[in-house]
């Protein structure tokens, strides 16, 4: 007597290779979300889902985590640094004058860090780039969505990050930011330009 046994994995796996293409649209704007709250989101992410196995705590603490992460993403696009006179990097929140709280800004212009249009832009799109990243993880759609709907909503998940991925791509190019803020990686060229006009003179 054979026993024919037929595992399923595939169906898994396929789902996952699918959630997998649905991301790629936006792995290239990833540059442009902090590294350190996405980096945070990855690795609470699973924790807190258990994997996908949620139960009623696992989904308020998955939803306290996106719009935790979320927020962490808008306010940073208002963050800026500059080196100070003492050496030190230092970081402020940009407001319609300038950067706030500045000190050792004695030989910095201050008012090149001030507000703008581009600073709303960037946090609506780094906002809306990151929640759709994270409903595309495999471990969210688990927990988020009932079984009944989950067909509908994977549906959806497939198509809206390249619809996203498309949209903000060419919104980034037309409001290029050189900010520095909060979570985003560090270039000196505000005080190369500083040491640079020091050395002149």
């Amino acid at each position: 007597m054979v026993s024919t046994s037929s595992p399923k994995p595939k169906s898994n796996a396929s789902k996952l290779e699918g959630f997998r293409g649905a991301f790629a649209p936006l792995g290239n704007l990833v540059k442009h979300l902090p590294t350190g709250t996405f980096f945070t989101f990855q690795f609470l992410n699973p924790v807190l889902t258990d994997n996908g196995q949620c139960y009623f705590p696992n989904l308020v603490l998955t939803r306290l985590l996106i719009d935790l992460c979320a927020l962490s993403c808008a306010f940073s696009c208002f963050t800026d640094s500059y080196t100070g006179s003492d050496g030190v990097v230092h970081y402020g929140i940009a407001t319609p004058r300038g950067l706030w709280p500045s000190p050792a800004s004695e030989m910095i212009d201050l008012s090149k860090f001030k507000l703008r249009v581009g600073d709303f832009v960037h946090a609506l799109l780094s906002t809306v780039v990151f929640v759709a990243m994270s409903l595309v993880d495999p471990n969210t759609v688990a927990c988020l969505y009932s079984s009944s709907y989950k067909e509908e909503h994977e549906r959806l998940l497939k198509t809206l990050p390249a619809v996203i991925g498309a949209i903000s791509s060419a919104v980034f190019m037309a409001f290029p930011s050189n900010r520095n803020g909060i979570g985003y990686p560090f270039t000196s060229h505000e005080c190369d330009d500083q040491s640079a006009s020091k050395e002149v003179e």
